[in-house]
């Protein structure tokens, strides 16, 4: 694996994150005015379609042999979305993105427990500083029930998705895995929208927030991570995706949704710390990152 494929492996994921910071904020709105199967069934279908449009021929590069990959890929993704936006519901928004960048945790101990990984001190240093940056950019007060259940279930299933395209990815061609994996969502999320009867989206600005989050944040966004975990290290992937936190806090200043606090800069400063650890470290860029 060269360095140059590496780089753009950890250039492509910050990307990445960043475009899912900003659709963060640019659909809270929409989702306020249609249910969120229904968005995410709609928003997913148009991510597919257009991969589909633009390689026609991905249909033929589908086996039974990825099916048995990708669409337990595409369920873990659809159980990450559905509890996540369920959970939502239930509590607050800070909460739920704070629970929800817990699968930086998940995805090291669960990568041990299952696929025997070791996890190096200097991963553990950068999970926990992440995790007190997410801590310092979500939580003003905290309140177990059920929404925060289901949000950690979220958590949970994300950790596991990001473990599994990390195991897997390698081994398929990316554009047919990213096609199928949006596709069993679209299915599952449109399932769960068409049983309480499907709401469409009601006006011109919903329409736009699903066709940009849909174009970049899904069609885009998860054709680049599926390649760059084909390169990539699970929980270096993890770190790099709390990044989307960061964003968002970001692009809510600059939108006039929040205030730029002290609290926010260290919180996003220790993220930032934290991703630049797992990358410095010169035994863990040449073992870690380099797939054999």
């Amino acid at each position: 694996m060269s360095d140059r494929k590496r780089i753009w492996a950890v250039i492509g994921l910050i990307s990445v994150t960043a475009v899912w910071g900003a659709a963060f904020v640019l659909m809270k709105d929409a989702l306020e005015r249609q249910p969120v199967n229904d968005f995410l069934g709609t928003r997913f279908a148009i991510a597919t379609l257009i991969l589909i449009a633009i390689r026609p021929k991905v249909l033929k590069e589908i086996n039974l042999k990825m099916l048995r990959v990708a669409i337990p890929l595409g369920m873990l993704l659809s159980l990450g979305f559905i509890t996540q936006s369920t959970g939502l519901t239930h509590s607050t928004a800070a909460i739920t993105g704070f629970v929800t960048g817990l699968y930086v945790i998940f995805t090291p101990l669960l990568s041990a427990v299952f696929l025997k990984k070791v996890v190096t001190k200097i991963e553990w240093v950068a999970v926990l500083v992440a995790t007190v940056g997410l801590g310092l950019l979500s939580l003003r007060g905290w309140a177990i029930g059920f929404g925060e259940f289901l949000t950690l279930l979220c958590a949970l299933f994300f950790a596991l998705h990001i473990i599994g395209l990390g195991e897997w990815s390698s081994r398929f061609a990316t554009y047919p895995l990213t096609v199928v994996q949006l596709g069993t969502v679209t299915i599952v999320t449109g399932i769960t929208g068409f049983s309480n009867g499907y709401v469409a989206p009601p006006d011109s600005d919903v329409w736009k927030a699903i066709l940009i989050t849909a174009l970049f944040a899904t069609s885009a966004g998860f054709l680049i991570q599926t390649w760059a975990q084909s390169h990539m290290d699970a929980t270096a992937v993890a770190v790099i995706l709390t990044l989307e936190v960061v964003f968002a806090a970001l692009v809510a200043v600059i939108a006039g949704q929040e205030i730029l606090t002290a609290r926010t800069l260290a919180g996003g400063s220790l993220i930032v710390f934290a991703m630049i650890a797992m990358q410095v470290n010169p035994k863990y860029y040449l073992s870690r990152f380099t797939r054999k």
